[in-house]
């Protein structure tokens, strides 16, 4: 079976590539979603993301990943109290799915051959600290977008059905991507994204030319290619590592936060999550550079990702949000 592709082999969509970066530093920036054109490699780069990211500890046979056998659910009945180092989660949510495949259901198996009253985890219970990647998310069902939405709002993952009563962790990095022509995506799923990204089918030859070399390395001599690749992707785990590690000590001066409101303001974005979001990611962004302390080039650097699906639409702006914000940078943030 073939290693996914490896993530430093991707050529361009470098915004993508930033955005998913800083989710790996810090989860509590809220997730990525990734529109544009198809093949342009939204779903490679987020398969490439699973084996880029460091492992996790976790305790051995715990359906939620806890990382301390204290800490895994009554219900779960997990004996063990060894932790091991497994990779980071990466949970595919199809169109399509079930309510109670996502959040989990009543063993039926068990209840039928035991009759036992037992609880299958659902997919929420496998992303837990670690990724849920939803592909054409502005495809899935109304009532499934709901049920994200409570469980993204609270970090738990409630099921009081068949006479269960169940409560389980459910914290995870949200990932999307999607066509904007085949439909837009809810407001309020919309807002639970931290950064949002548009990709483009490259314009140029060399470009181009370049994606279709690597591919075609990839599938016709795979392991010499993952093999240099693959150094280039322990080199950015390395960094993100340090990253996080830097986040702590990291230095926020006035100056900053002052610089955040006053963006935020100008761009008239909805609620103070822009100005939140907006500071974690520069802080992530400072952080993964080697920087002791947040600047204003932090913030240019990752203003359009972080605040462009906040804002208001304008119908006489045709713009567009992503060069609204842009324009706006260049006057506040000069």
């Amino acid at each position: 079976m073939k290693k996914p592709f490896p993530f430093s082999a991707i050529v361009g969509q470098e915004q993508m590539k930033q955005a998913m970066v800083l989710t790996a530093i810090d989860p509590g920036i809220g997730g990525v979603l990734v529109f544009g054109d198809r093949g342009t490699g939204k779903s490679t780069a987020v398969r490439a993301l699973a084996a880029l990211l460091p492992l996790i500890k976790a305790v051995e046979g715990c359906p939620v990943n806890s990382a301390r056998p204290e800490d895994c659910p009554e219900w779960a009945q997990v004996t063990s109290t060894t932790v091991v180092e497994r990779a980071t989660p990466v949970v595919d949510l199809p169109l399509g799915v079930t309510e109670d495949r996502v959040v989990g259901a009543l063993d039926i198996e068990r209840a039928l051959t035991r009759g036992e009253k037992a609880f299958e985890p659902g997919l929420l219970a496998r992303a837990n600290r670690g990724y849920l990647y939803i592909d054409e998310v502005n495809l899935l069902e109304d009532h499934i977008v709901d049920l994200l939405l409570d469980v993204a709002q609270s970090g738990e993952n409630v099921v009081e059905r068949e006479g269960l009563s169940i409560r389980h962790p459910a914290r995870f990095v949200l990932v999307g991507s999607g066509n904007p022509e085949e439909g837009e995506l809810r407001p309020q799923l919309l807002d639970r994204f931290g950064l949002s990204v548009e990709v483009r089918s490259p314009r140029d030859v060399d470009t181009r030319v370049e994606v279709i070399t690597r591919r075609d390395a990839y599938d016709a001599d795979h392991e010499t290619f993952m093999e240099k690749w693959g150094a280039e992707d322990m080199q950015l785990r390395g960094r993100i590592l340090s990253a996080r590690a830097a986040l702590p000590t990291l230095k926020t001066p006035n100056t900053v936060l002052h610089d955040c409101a006053a963006l935020c303001i100008a761009l008239g974005s909805d609620g103070l999550r822009g100005e939140l979001t907006l500071l974690r990611a520069a802080r992530a962004q400072a952080a993964f550079e080697g920087h002791d302390a947040v600047g204003r080039e932090h913030l240019r650097s990752v203003a359009t990702m972080a605040l462009s699906h906040r804002l208001r639409r304008d119908p006489l702006d045709e713009a567009g949000s992503t060069t609204r914000v842009e324009r706006c940078v260049a006057e506040v943030l000069p």
